[in-house]
């Protein structure tokens, strides 16, 4: 009797295996990269090599092995970067993949004509904004080729001088840097050239002007927002000791590397002649929402002077101002343009973790008086009222990455491909996969989004047929520094008539209950397919976090706008129809009940007929008549009632909707207080063991901590108070040595920012060598 033959089945990829096509594939290995075709290695290289991995795309498109598309989403470049790799291959060989990238070294980036058109400009007397605006360049592009505009800050010296001469008060004016000489000049020129974040700040960073001398009287400068002369004030610092939430300045270096300020001032320009400008109304709603001020109305009950030295003035601005500050810049309508710019600068920072996309939708609640049309179903509160969906979309680590507001009762399937389309404008032509949960199940989306780039992960939605519990197979890896454990079992599955071909991983839970997992990459194991779809709570966490700490929910107005008067809804007097006919149902039901149940107790010796026993119960006969035809006629009116009807024929009063701008614009800030929290514990968790579980508290507790601060002429040095624990205030120590070789600038000031953390106090005495000895000794001096 032979033995069965072992079937020769493939194996499914591995962890560090990229499978570029049925033929060839990308194997991992530590630093290095190998192309294996057909089984066989035919090229390797180190991992930083980067001309190496350009020639290696050139060789498998150009020996007919893989297709540009394959090779593009393999590697995770464009299919036009691949195409340009061949382009410069065939000119030039290896050499001319090695060609360093952006502007070729010797070519004049501005053509003689348009030089002499600037310079004959610029002796006219025009701004380097006017010229900009004349040429259709960037006005930075001026700036570096001619130097700042003198004319403006030429009249504001002009009246500062007569300011300060009628004041009796000498005006200390700032030294250009032409003018500087011996080691004052080389410092200033050695700073600027060694840090980039300095010289970008210097660049790009308006640093207005002020006539106040002293910080905590700033007469003048109210004085010149109030004659139109002044658009933001200038930060100036005092020395302070134990100043309360000084630890919410550590935020400042992530704040900036965000990208926030730079943004919002090209999209938003100047707020007009203010004492409180666009810089100072954005910092204020950043340190709001990282002190867990989390309504502007909170304010009130903070002290407004201490407040104020935080943003380096006399004192923060009040519950009015900030309202019409926010009021202003929601007339731009620039929130989602600047979210989609903010996107695509984490994308450039972060774009390992881009990979795998969360969207999923959250549903904010309206409990307020207005005839607001627009409803969704509160999954929190399992009932249908007035609200709006705003979908959020997070990256792989569960960090938000931008969020949109959704159309009106606009379900998940409705929203995705306006959802695709943003994400595509934000990612680039990079392959993403994107992860939802059922709400998105549609197997004619599915086959949209994979034309379209997209890969897919979720949840199969509808019954399936179970699988036996001896076909799934223990599984178990390491991802994302954590060791997982599920049984699985994968097999590809088909959809609308076999045309859509998906696969799908099913996990068998400790209870038996098995979870279909659909998605559209092939390439990865099955326990990472489970492993990414099971981490979407991470968004639902997120969530939680920001109702809890950020007050997500909370309106931060009750204006409401116009709204579209053709959008349809359910029609009112079908759905009152409805539910009249449920009732007369349920009332016909039990008539039925009572006749059914009379005519099994009939006694057929006293009413051996059918007319005698309809003569004896002629009462209830009649009643069940009435109702037949009660239902028959709302069936008949309900039939004449279209299901759908545009907003406009209810009421005019009900075509509004709640205002969604200043919504967006907040919702934003609290999405870059988030992302500073997240990028803060970055840099901890190399210094403190339980960051997973207790870093976001640490970082409350730092925000909250007093400190003092001392100002020089160059920088302004941040000394915290010690924490609770000594290991904390180590952490924070750490943090702050971090922080300070980003050399940040604080935001509209020339002042480099320095953090330390004050010695903990000694608790009794400390022998040589011990713990408490060991961790003074270790902590840094104080400022001076």
């Amino acid at each position: 009797m032979s033995t069965q033959q072992v079937l020769a089945l493939p194996l499914p990829a591995a962890s560090n295996t990229v499978v570029i096509n049925a033929r060839c594939s990308l194997r991992i290995e530590a630093d290095r990269r190998v192309i294996v075709v057909a089984g066989l290695p035919v090229h390797h290289y180190r991992a930083e090599d980067a001309v190496a991995e350009a020639y290696a795309m050139v060789f498998l498109v150009g020996s007919g092995f893989a297709q540009q598309t394959d090779v593009a989403r393999a590697f995770t470049r464009s299919v036009r970067t691949v195409r340009r790799y061949q382009g410069h291959y065939a000119q030039g060989g290896m050499t001319a993949l090695g060609r360093e990238e952006g502007w070729r070294r010797g070519r004049r980036r501005i053509s003689e004509k348009r030089l002499r058109t600037i310079e004959m400009l610029k002796s006219q007397g025009m701004s380097n904004r006017a010229v900009a605006h004349r040429l259709g360049v960037s006005e930075k592009a001026i700036r570096k080729l001619v130097g700042p505009s003198k004319s403006a800050e030429s009249a504001q010296l002009a009246f500062a001088e007569i300011t300060a001469a009628a004041a009796g008060t000498p005006l200390a004016k700032p030294v250009p840097p032409a003018q500087l000489t011996g080691d004052a000049a080389t410092t200033l020129a050695e700073e600027r050239v060694g840090d980039p974040i300095t010289a970008s700040v210097h660049d790009d960073e308006p640093v207005p002007m002020s006539l106040d001398c002293d910080a905590s009287d700033r007469t003048f400068d109210r004085q010149l927002a109030h004659l139109g002369l002044l658009d933001d004030a200038a930060p100036l610092f005092r020395n302070g000791s134990s100043v309360p939430g000084t630890g919410t300045l550590l935020a400042i270096p992530c704040l900036v590397e965000s990208g926030l300020f730079r943004i919002s001032r090209k999209l938003y320009g100047e707020v007009g002649p203010a004492f409180y400008g666009l810089r100072t109304t954005l910092l204020t709603l950043l340190l709001m929402a990282l002190l867990r001020i989390k309504r502007p109305e909170q304010l009130k009950e903070r002290d407004p002077a201490a407040f104020g030295r935080l943003l380096g003035l006399d004192r923060a601005p009040e519950v009015k101002t900030l309202r019409r500050r926010l009021t202003r810049l929601a007339a731009h309508h620039c929130a989602e343009q600047l979210g989609a710019e903010l996107a695509r600068l984490r994308v450039d920072q972060r774009g390992h973790l881009m990979g795998f996309l969360y969207v999923d939708g959250h549903v904010r609640a309206y409990h307020g008086q207005r005839a607001i049309t627009s409803k969704a179903y509160v999954p929190r509160r399992h009932l249908a009222m007035p609200a709006s969906t705003d979908y959020w979309i997070n990256d792989r680590c569960g960090d938000p990455l931008f969020v949109i507001t959704g159309e009106v009762n606009a379900a998940l399937t409705k929203a995705l491909p306006r959802l695709l389309r943003e994400v595509r404008d934000v990612v680039g032509e990079r392959r993403v996969t994107i992860v939802f949960d059922r709400g998105g199940w549609s197997p004619r989306l599915f086959a949209t989004m994979i034309k379209d780039g997209f890969d897919l992960l979720t949840y199969r939605k509808g019954r399936c047929r179970r699988i036996h519990a001896r076909r799934f197979i223990a599984r178990r890896a390491e991802l994302d520094g954590q060791w997982v454990d599920y049984l699985l079992h994968d097999r590809p599955v088909g959809f609308l008539k076999g045309k859509l071909r998906l696969r799908q991983v099913t996990r068998l839970c400790d209870d038996g209950h098995q979870t279909q997992v659909i998605t559209s990459r092939w390439d990865l194991c099955d326990i990472e397919v489970a492993y990414r779809m099971f981490e979407r709570w991470r968004q639902e966490n997120f969530f939680k976090y920001m109702r809890e700490e950020f007050l997500l929910d909370a309106l931060v107005d009750y204006q409401i706008e116009p709204e579209d008067p053709t959008r349809t809804i359910p029609n009112p007097k079908r759905r009152a129809l409805d539910k009249a006919i449920r009732a007369a149902r349920v009332d016909l039901a039990k008539l039925e009940r009572e006749y059914g149940a009379a005519a099994a107790d009939n006694a057929e010796r006293r009413r051996p007929t059918m007319r005698g026993f309809k003569i004896a119960n002629r009462r209830l006969g009649k009643q069940l008549r009435t109702a037949r035809a009660h239902v028959a006629r709302l069936f008949e009116q309900r039939r004449d009632v279209p299901k759908r009807i545009e907003v406009r024929d209810i009421n005019e009063k009900a075509v509004v909707r709640l205002a969604t701008e200043r919504k967006h614009l907040t919702d934003i800030i609290k999405m870059v207080a988030y992302q500073t929290e997240s990028d803060l514990l970055a840099l901890l968790r190399s210094h403190y063991a339980r960051v997973d579980q207790e870093g976001r508290t640490l970082l409350h507790e730092l925000f909250a901590t007093a400190g003092d601060i001392r100002v020089t002429d160059r920088e302004l040095q941040i000394t915290l108070a010690p924490l609770s624990s000594p290991h904390r205030t180590r952490a924070a120590q750490a943090l702050c040595e971090m922080l300070d070789q980003t050399a940040t600038v604080f935001p509209g000031s020339r002042l480099r920012m320095r953090f330390a953390v004050r010695l903990p106090p000694r608790i009794g005495l400390a022998f040589p060598g011990s713990p408490l000895k060991r961790s003074t000794e270790t902590a840094a001096p104080a400022a001076p």
